[in-house]
């Protein structure tokens, strides 16, 4: 194992990003892009220079990031949970986010159309469609159904080709529904859903007390180690519904509520999953592919552009709340954790436990978007 793969260097590197993307968020420039959108910008900076290992040459610390961090990140952000927010936000969440599926769905119709990728990857062309479709309303589980039933994982070139333009289309989404709620508005403003009045008394963005810490930490990886026996007795219940309802009953607690610093160590565990996002971007695997990596990333570019405008019109007309909708729009795209992270990053906390519940419906519907797509093609 090189240097650069020893997974405390990696980890402190990580760490260094985080460290770097809360002080230029702080600059001019900084505040404009966020902490958020920072970090996966100067991660993906490194990795493509090879400071640390990208997707190719992925290490099991990044494997152990999208396992055990970024579940128990949404645990911590789930201890401020406010249930009448969520009452007032979620169905609108729902009916965004069938319009977001409908969306991606018209959008790889579309761009089959403009695109052609069937010219270079012949009749692999239309299972590729079906695989995008899933992912970009799902994610990955959906992705890989797909592919399993055409024994697309088989092709190995072309099934890592896909999966590494999947990571750099995913990783430019999220940047851009970072900034879809600071652009729109300069043309059309918007009103915010189910915003909630500020209250002082959760301590969870309190400084943090050696006592909270204790009680944090216990209460996080015990409530990951439940979550874990539960889904081996109950494996058809995703395992993110089960920790979130756990974070739910105990942010119900006047205790667990009054736990100082929940939402600084969730949300510092959300950028290292960001992190993580950005080191997967990885431009020379579809740079490598030559003529089929250049047309897989335009099909998907233009599939996922389509569901953009979609979205934002079509939501537009509905709701017109520029962050709910970028929300949305990113948890078909990128899946529950990134519309997490953007509902921080936009400080709607009342849409944390509706990006959950879309991102769930979203596994539900994907395969069978993405097999539509098949079949219609």
């Amino acid at each position: 194992m090189s240097f650069s793969e020893n997974p405390l260097y990696v980890l402190g590197v990580l760490c260094l990003m985080v460290v770097l993307s809360i002080y230029a968020a702080k600059t001019t420039i900084g505040k404009k892009l966020g902490a958020a959108l920072l970090v996966i910008l100067f991660t993906a900076l490194i990795a493509n220079i090879g400071v640390i290992p990208s997707a190719s040459d992925s290490i099991p610390l990044y494997d152990a990031i999208f396992t055990y961090v970024a579940p128990i990140s949404i645990f911590y952000l789930l201890l401020g949970v406010n249930l009448r927010s969520i009452r007032t936000a979620g169905a609108p969440m729902i009916v965004l986010f069938l319009i977001g599926s409908l969306a991606t769905t018209l959008g790889f119709l579309i761009s089959w159309v403009i695109v052609s990728p069937q010219d270079i990857l012949g009749d692999d062309g239309r299972v590729l469609a079906g695989m995008l479709t899933g992912t970009y309303t799902g994610g990955s589980v959906n992705f890989n159904a797909v592919a399993l039933e055409y024994d697309f994982q088989e092709k190995g070139i072309l099934y890592a080709g896909t999966i590494a333009v999947d990571n750099v289309v995913t990783t430019l989404w999220i940047i851009i529904t970072l900034a879809i709620p600071t652009m729109l508005r300069r043309f059309w403003i918007d009103k915010k859903i189910g915003v909630p009045k500020r209250s002082n008394e959760s301590g969870n963005g309190a400084s943090m007390s050696l006592q909270s810490l204790s009680w944090l930490l216990f209460l996080g990886i015990g409530a990951f180690v439940i979550t874990e026996w539960f889904t081996q007795l109950f494996p058809a219940i995703p395992s993110i519904i089960t920790l979130s309802t756990i974070g739910i009953l105990l942010a119900q607690s006047r205790f667990v509520s009054r736990l100082q610093g929940a939402h600084a160590l969730g949300l510092y565990l959300v950028f290292l999953f960001l992190a993580v996002i950005g080191a997967y971007c990885e431009l020379s695997s579809v740079v490598a592919l030559k003529e089929i990596g250049i047309t897989l990333l335009l099909f998907a570019s233009l599939g996922v552009l389509i569901h953009g405008i979609l979205v934002i019109v079509l939501g537009g007309l509905v709701y017109r709340d520029w962050e709910m909708i970028a929300i949305v729009s990113q948890a078909n795209i990128g899946g529950g954790t990134t519309a997490i992270a953007l509902a921080e990053t936009f400080d709607r906390k009342e849409l944390i436990v509706p990006a959950i519940m879309v991102g769930t419906l979203g596994n539900a519907l994907g395969t069978y978007l993405g097999f539509l797509v098949v079949y219609l093609l």
